[in-house]
């Protein structure tokens, strides 16, 4: 709605009210001392009612500007003025500016003269139209001005309809322009709320992709990254149809994205889906990532379809330690690679900082529990202030669970108190650990509570890597703000002495934690080397999580891609950890069906799978590995077929992505598109993007398109209705090829203690080794015959999954002895970053 502003506090009230999403239109009505050049250029230009923010006017685009009221009304008065003098008299500031443009435009030459000019007499006497723009003085006789000639007059007040001067000074001949210039602002109105209401629809993509020109032999990622000048990250924004006010710029090149977008563009059907999964992985890799990236670019920079690459964030434990960045490589990567794999907009701090709370007040809780009376504690919790006691919000939800429906601190009983104050944690089972992103092995286990002032409260605990917080898998999964506030209050940290689920809710901290996620759960923007868009949202692992980026980027770039438009994500490691919780966990939490699976592969891995020697990572390669030897890779094919048939599993197509390496020769690359297609594959696609950028997955994308119009049966792998214990059983047999499972007496133990609480019929997050698809490392291409020993299983209650610990699992990765942190450096000088990657 339309907004008056009176004078009072009027600079401040514009800056508000432009940046109020329910305020589509600003009209001033201002003391004419007030309308200063920083007044008017305050008003934001698309919630101009009266035109006076110029700068568009001025220079000649009407077409994204509405003309003031009064100019509209003076043309709407005069006929024919093309080749006349116009004289503006008394007309200052943005009023004579505005008249001065508009009649211009049509072809009129306009001079402007003050009251007092002295030339104004001879002026008067040579125009054909007279525009006063203030009341002119009784000393100005009405016989200065050329007979015959039109004279209009601004002078008065808008809103109210009142004379500025006397009607004596009013000759016949003069139009006033004070009820058209009304009727021309509510006009102006209605046009800014039909624009507004226009810019909420879907707009069509005007993407302007950035050129590439691939060197020989490739340069490093960083020096590619460099060497492309990024767009501006509100421009991108604005190609893809995001509104102003649903960015949060953070620098030059990325930005946050609003979830108010989903609200806008709920009736937008959504686009194509894509799942880029892998083979087993293996020290030489596949190369996931720069495959998702190649892909859009070749799609949107090459075959002009819309696509949105929706990417993890990396850890910083690798990029120190040893695996790197994450942002894709060569000629297909996100760029600034240096702020994608650096801190970001600071999600995982978000996340750390959260964390670390919750984890601080359970072991603060049990102190004061073990030293304090149920008066003391209950005077604490619930202290008399200004002469009052009171609940907050979260402690009358407490109490409601405990089935004690008051409101007043005063009426509960000693019994109640005691139930309200005392969470009565069991040491032993707490399962919520602290977090940090480095990789620090020396606090996979650690003792807290040795200082004196925690009174002999000593237990043993662990860090795990950031990325592994269960806060990280709520917010991949989390679909909404309210949605994200119910999931961390659900979080389960420990159970009581009388081995019942003790909550983030219970500890009363759901609200200071969703304080702390508040910015993490929108999606970051960025771009690639050819200028098309990137979502950066969320980065769990896939051997200790779910490892996927977050649901809120994948439906936000479904609706923003349109119809027939491509979503590209990818799944982490291999199809049977990543691909097979995409579906079974991620899928389920959002309701999404994916339309293909890109399964990527190397021949040099494909090799190792069939028998090759070790790779040691930066030890030259063995010439297995650079020669041509067909039969180490149709051995080690076993595995790409077995990853084909667990896509199957699903019902979804698969396409194949074979990134090709200068050491493969032609006969090899052949060999495995054959066995893929021959397996199963809709098709099975050589590609060079690393090397050539998107020129070089056109093929790919290509075939991606057609796969996506085949029918598609998608389905998941296990009912939840079925126990845990069938569930954990269905993913070994069928998806890694296990004879059976073996549970611990600790597993089982865990099985039943949640059965019995309720939470059996969540879906299994496998916490398994990603290198092989067995729980033994060392063991390549398809491993038959083996018992998965279930070695513990635990809850993420508020994720949303049960997840089984397969052997033994550590969520705190180690440095190597020569991390990549020797050769990361700053130039102190320029401020760039060295040797990453």
């Amino acid at each position: 709605y339309p907004i008056l502003i009176r004078f009072s506090f009027y600079l401040f009230e514009i800056l508000r009210l432009n940046e109020d999403p329910n305020v589509q239109g600003l009209a001033l009505d201002l003391p004419e001392s007030l309308y200063s050049s920083k007044v008017l250029n305050a008003v934001k230009p698309e919630k101009d009612v009266d035109g006076v923010n110029l700068g568009r006017l001025v220079h000649g685009d009407v077409s994204d500007c509405l003309v003031p009221p009064t100019a509209c009304a003076v043309m709407e008065l005069l006929e024919d003025i093309g080749g006349k003098t116009v004289l503006l008299v008394g007309a200052r500031g943005a009023q004579g500016a505005a008249l001065q443009s508009v009649l211009q435009r049509e072809g009129a030459a306009v001079l402007s003269c003050p009251w007092r000019a002295p030339q104004l007499q001879s002026e008067l006497r040579h125009a054909d139209v007279v525009v006063f723009g203030s009341t002119k003085p009784d000393d100005v006789p009405v016989s200065w001005i050329k007979p015959g000639a039109t004279i209009i007059s601004c002078a008065r007040d808008l809103l109210s309809e009142k004379h500025n001067y006397g009607q004596q000074n009013n000759p016949a001949a003069e139009k006033t322009v004070g009820s058209l210039a009304v009727a021309m602002r509510m006009q102006n109105m209605v046009k800014n709320m039909e624009r507004w209401i226009q810019s909420q629809q879907y707009r069509k993509w005007d993407l302007h992709c950035l050129k590439l020109q691939p060197l020989s032999p490739v340069p490093s990622d960083i020096e590619i990254s460099r060497a492309q000048s990024p767009k501006a990250v509100d421009v991108l924004a604005k190609e893809i149809g995001l509104l102003t006010d649903e960015i949060e710029i953070y620098g030059q090149t990325k930005a946050k994205v609003r979830l108010s977008l989903l609200e806008r563009l709920k009736d937008q059907p959504d686009g194509k889906y894509v799942l880029v999964a892998g083979i087993t992985p293996t020290p030489l890799g596949e190369g996931k990532s720069t495959v998702t990236v190649g892909l859009v670019q070749a799609l949107t920079a090459h075959l002009n379809i819309n696509s949105f690459a929706c990417l993890r964030q990396p850890s910083q434990g690798p990029t120190f330690g040893v695996k790197g960045g994450a942002a894709g490589g060569g000629y297909a990567q996100v760029i600034p690679m240096e702020e994608f794999n650096l801190h970001l907009t600071g999600d995982i701090h978000a996340i750390t900082a959260a964390n670390n709370l919750l984890a601080a007040a359970i072991d603060a809780r049990i102190l004061h529990e073990n030293t304090q009376s149920d008066k003391s504690l209950y005077n604490r919790l619930v202290p008399v202030v200004n002469g009052m006691r009171g609940f907050s919000a979260i402690q009358l939800a407490r109490l409601r669970r405990l089935g004690i429906n008051k409101t007043d601190p005063e009426t509960l009983t000693e019994e109640e108190i005691s139930k309200f104050v005392r969470l009565d944690i069991d040491p032993s089972t707490i399962t919520w650990q602290r977090v940090v992103d480095t990789n620090d092995r020396f606090l996979r286990k650690v003792t807290v509570g040795q200082a004196n002032t925690e009174k002999g409260f000593v237990r043993q605990a662990q860090f795990d890597i950031a990325v592994a917080s269960e806060i990280m898998a709520i917010l991949a999964l989390t679909t909404s703000l309210q949605d994200m506030k119910e999931r961390l209050g659900k979080m389960v940290v420990a159970n009581d002495k009388k081995g019942e689920p003790v909550t983030a809710e219970d500890l009363g901290v759901t609200g200071a934690l969703a304080v702390l996620m508040k910015d993490a759960i929108k999606p970051t923007l960025m771009q690639t080397l050819e200028g098309t868009p990137v979502f950066v949202h969320a980065g769990p692992f896939a051997n200790i999580a779910h490892g996927n980026s977050s649901v809120l980027a994948d439906k936000i770039a479904l609706k923003l891609v349109g119809e027939k438009g491509f979503v590209v994500t990818e799944a982490g490691f291999g199809a049977d950890i990543g691909m097979e919780k995409f579906f079974n966990i991620k899928c389920r939490a959002s309701g999404l069906v994916p339309s293909v699976v890109v399964l990527v592969a190397t021949v040099r891995a494909l090799k190792m799978h069939g028998g090759g020697p070790n790779v040691t990572a930066g030890a030259p390669l063995k010439k297995e590995y650079t020669e041509e030897n067909l039969q180490l890779v149709a051995d080690g094919c076993c595995n790409l077929q077995k990853q084909i048939q667990i896509t199957q599993l699903f019902g979804v197509p698969v396409v194949v992505a074979l990134n090709v390496f200068k050491t493969d020769s032609p006969a090899e690359v052949d060999l495995v598109c054959k066995m893929a297609k021959e397996s199963g594959a809709f098709d099975a696609v050589p590609c060079n993007h690393w090397s050539a950028g998107g020129r070089g997955a056109v093929k790919l994308a290509q075939a991606v398109e057609k796969a996506a119009n085949q029918k598609n049966s998608f389905k998941y792998l296990y009912s939840l209705e079925l126990p845990i214990v069938e569930k954990i059983r269905i993913i070994a047999q069928k998806v890694y090829g296990a004879q059976d499972i073996e549970l611990s007496p600790t597993a089982q133990s865990q099985v039943d203690r949640y059965t019995q609480q309720g939470f059996g019929n969540l879906p299994i997050c496998m916490a398994k080794t990603h290198l092989s698809l067995s729980h033994q490392p060392e063991r390549k291409g398809v491993p038959t015959g083996f018992i998965l020993p279930i070695s513990d299983v635990r809850a993420s209650i508020g994720a949303g999954f049960i997840y089984p610990l397969v052997g033994t699992m550590s969520t705190m990765p180690g440095l190597p002895t020569r991390p990549c942190f020797y050769d990361i450096d700053l130039d102190p000088i320029t401020e760039q970053v060295k040797g990453l990657f």
